[in-house]
Order: C-alpha cells, then structure tokens, then sequence
C-alpha cells in the first residue's frame, strides 16, 4: 500500500501542470524540444469610491461627504512566454486599453447648494476673503462636463522567468519560480490639465520604468495545489515625465513662478512614483483531470495584499484639478474566485472575478515647501522662493484637504492561452 501511495503521488506530480503563478515555458526538454505561451487576456474593472473633505466649521475640523467617485476600464493585453532554454522563459507583452473613463457626480445629501466646492473664495496662492468657505468660487464642476475619457496603447513589459525547481521533474520538491519584469514607458505622456472628451480622449502614460521582482512557491497535494508569490515594484522616472510645471497656471499652482527655480526643478515638482509590494496566496483544487488526454478542470482560491507608498502621482482628482496630486500611503486588501478550464493539450481557458477593498487615504497632501535658508521655518512671506509650488492652499492645508474612502474595485478576467 505504501508503494502504490508513492507511486500514485509520482503520477500526479509528473502528470499535472504548474499553477498559473508557477507557470515557466521551457524549450530543449528531451520530449518537448521547444515551448511557447500565447496568451489573450480581457479584462474588465469597475472602481467605485467616496471623495470627501476636510472641513473646519463649529470650532473643529470635520470630514464633509462630497462625491462618489467612478471608474470603468476595459482593456486587452496580448502577452507572449518564450522558452529559451530548461525552465527558462523570455515574456513580452502589451496592453490595449479600450477604455480608462471617470464618472464623478455629487454624493447623496450633497448637491450644489451647500457643497463646500462651490463655497471658495481665496485662490491657489492662499489669498483669504473676509468670509473664507462663503464664497461662489468653483474649484471644478461636478457631474457631465467633468468626465474624463482615456484610451490607447499601454506601456510594453518584458521579463525573465527561471524554475530552480520544479515538480514535475522531482515530485519531492515544489515548483520555484523567479522572475524579473520591466515596463517600458512606451505609452504616449498622460496630461492631466488637458481636458478630455468622449470624442477625443486623453493619452495614458505616466512615463515612469517599473522594475518588478518576485517570487512564487507552489506545490501540487494530491488534488490541491496551494500557492505564494511575493512581489516588489521599483519605479524609476522615464524621459519626458510629467511635471505640473510643465502647465504652469496660477488657477492650478499656489506659486507657480517658482517652477525652474534653482530649489524646485523639474525633478522636484514632477511626478514622485509610488513603490509597491504584496503578496498572493491561495490555492488551486482541480475536480477534474484526465492527464492523458490533457483535460482538466479546477478552481481557483486566492487572497492578495499589497502596499502602496505616498507619492505626487496621477490621482483620482488628478482631471479635475488639472494636475498631479500628492497621495498618503495606502494598502489593499481582496480575494479573487477562478476557473480553469483545459479540453485539449494546446488550449487552456482562465475566467476570475475578484474584489478588493483600498484603505483611506489623502489625495491633495502636498509638502508647503522647504526651509531653504535653514532658519527653522518655510518662509511664506518673508522668502517666497521656499514655498513649493505645487502647494494648493484650497486644498493641501489641513482643515482643507480631500480624502478617498469606501474604495472597492471589482475585476473579471478572461485568459486564452495557447500553448505550442
């Protein structure tokens, strides 16, 4: 009974395939001298929230309800795994995206009467009237003329994936995957103080390289395979990012003829990328397989977490202020419920849904400035040139600035993938 135990495991671990997390395409194996991954992945993401506002009013500050908050995208990404040698794969792919469109309307007990962004009355450069959160000043308008609409081809990725192990060959050790992935800042430039249309739709690039690392562990038990994958993004600006000094406007910037000043060049008032990293677990259960005839059906359980720093960035207020906006860390948190499919050798068929939830966080935080003459304190009035220019009086002071919460994003993916 033992021997058959063993030998039944041996099967199983010869017999079935990797999980999608451990997946590596490999060429020069003795029965199958070259392999390559194809695959076609349409996905749909829905993201709603709630924007509201800091507020001082009744001696306190208080947090206002303002918007809600939409976002539907709609994209095709095209990716391509080579096998260059034994566990050792090349993947180049390419995201289309059909549609990156934002909804903002007010949020029920709001409306244009008493929502405190139709109630400015100082500017940008933090000008105060005699009666500051009375005035008829619009920071932006709200509802249809507000829309943002974008659209085209995404930033190229390419990577290395390498198995130091892997199951199939040695049913005693799990499948070991490392890869390393870099997007290039292909897409054409995203402009947030550009306005879009549903006819002419804006551009989506942020212009940054992302280096990705991570690694995943899987291991096949009999009819469950569970799973881990750890990864870590580095950020790194590209050529021609995007600075607010690109537009300077008084409208948008609190100063802005200090951008290109020797304190606050480029570098320092343009976009500031957030670094991200999480972790996926879960496991895959298959309830039906005929290895010989390469047939298989099984479920997908996942949970994720990720980690995202604060950062200067395009934002979900970012088209209705016209510019980047500097964003307080956050993490995310979700669960992902998948089916694969697999009726033939070549085909394998993947659908998920999942669900996950942002932690609050602040979306107009920027830095007033910096103490360039190191007397202890940012000159506002004495030395105008310490003031950032980013810096939004109406919107960066505290008592003043606008949050996101009750952030849920839910996302169905379909993968074909053909395997040669």
């Amino acid at each position: 009974m033992k021997r058959v135990g063993v030998l039944l495991l041996t099967v199983c671990a010869f017999t079935a395939q990797a999980a999608e997390v451990t997946r590596v395409a490999s060429s020069f194996e003795d029965d199958d001298p070259f392999g390559m991954f194809l695959d076609f992945t349409f996905d749909r993401t829905q993201d709603s929230a709630k924007i509201v506002r800091e507020w001082y009013q009744d001696s306190k500050i208080t947090d206002v309800t303002e918007l809600r908050y939409n976002k539907f995208e709609t994209k095709l990404a095209i990716d391509v795994a080579l096998g260059l040698y034994k566990d050792l794969e090349l993947h180049v792919g390419v995201p289309i995206i059909f549609q990156q469109d934002r909804y903002w309307s007010f949020a029920a007990g709001t409306d244009a009467n008493n929502t405190t962004l139709y109630r400015n009355c100082s500017d940008a450069r933090g000008n105060l009237c005699t009666t500051p959160g009375q005035g008829t000043g619009h920071l932006f308008e709200v509802g249809d003329p507000s829309a943002s609409y974008r659209s085209g081809l995404g930033d190229f990725q390419v990577g290395l994936g390498w198995a130091p192990f892997v199951q199939k060959k040695d049913w005693s050790k799990p499948t070991w995957v490392l890869r390393f992935d870099w997007t290039i800042p292909t897409a054409t430039k995203l402009n947030p103080s550009v306005p879009t249309t549903s006819g002419s739709r804006g551009a989506i690039g942020d212009r940054l390289h992302k280096y990705t690392f991570s690694t995943a562990v899987s291991k096949r038990l009999w009819f469950a395979e569970p799973y881990v994958n750890i990864w870590y993004t580095l950020p790194w600006r590209g050529p021609n990012f995007y600075s607010n000094c690109d537009d300077p406007s008084d409208e948008r910037l609190g100063r802005a003829e200090n951008c290109g000043g020797p304190h606050w060049t480029r570098e320092e008032t343009g976009i500031r990328p957030a670094h991200t990293g999480g972790v996926v677990f879960g496991s895959e259960l298959t309830v039906f397989e005929k290895a010989e005839n390469h047939q298989r059906v099984a479920f997908d359980l996942r949970g994720f977490f990720s980690y995202t720093s604060e950062g200067r960035y395009y934002s979900e207020v970012s088209d209705l202020l016209g510019k980047l906006t500097y964003v307080s860390d956050y993490g995310q948190v979700g669960g992902q419920l998948g089916f694969v499919g697999q009726a033939a050798e070549f085909v394998t068929l993947r659908a998920y849904a999942s669900l996950a939830y942002n932690t609050e966080r602040v979306l107009t935080n920027e830095n007033i400035g910096h103490d360039i003459d190191g007397n202890g304190t940012v000159d506002v009035t004495a030395n105008p040139s310490e003031l950032n220019p980013n810096f939004d009086n109406r919107l960066d002071r505290p008592g003043r600035r606008l949050r996101v919460e009750e952030q849920s994003i839910f996302r169905i993916t379909v993968t074909a993938t053909f395997n040669f």
